[in-house]
């Protein structure tokens, strides 16, 4: 039986739309608007989540590995199961996540010779979710995240 609790592997902040994301050790996450350093800033997709497993499977059926921040999300686990999150909350620290959605692949995943790879990650949801940061906080690579379902209002 695996033991490890779901942990945040990596964090990429994207500096504008269709650049490279860049891979950072430690964000500061801000309550209703996102991270700072990231072009995306408030409305319901502050910040965007992706499987480590769910990512792996999605190139194992393309059949090329690539790197996870190939997706452009934010946020990197494993050991999370994002595909039945929508509507959960996240919690990584003291960082507090409304999942509001699917983060649908678009066309740009097929870009630079990668044909295929958005139809890979259409199963299951493996293009990962996206949320409203509800309290913010420090993120740190190798921090334990947890879900939990959302409290009634």
């Amino acid at each position: 039986m695996d033991t490890t609790a779901p942990t945040l592997v990596a964090i990429c902040l994207r500096p504008g739309a269709r650049i490279p994301p860049t891979r950072v050790e430690r964000a500061t996450a801000v309550a209703d608007t996102g991270l700072e350093g990231d072009h995306a800033h408030g409305g319901k997709r502050q910040v965007t989540l992706l499987s480590l497993e769910g990512w792996r499977a999605a190139c194992a059926e393309f059949g090329r590995d690539l790197d996870p921040s190939t997706r452009r999300a934010n946020l990197i686990v494993e050991g999370l199961d994002l595909a039945n999150a929508i509507g959960c909350v996240i919690t990584i620290g003291d960082v507090v996540i409304d999942v509001l959605g699917e983060t649908r692949p678009c066309e740009l995943m097929d870009d630079g010779g990668r044909l295929g790879l958005q139809q890979a990650l259409r199963s299951q949801k493996r293009g990962g979710v996206y949320g409203k940061i509800r309290s913010g906080g420090e993120l740190r690579v190798g921090m334990e995240c947890r879900m939990a379902p959302k409290a009634p209002n």
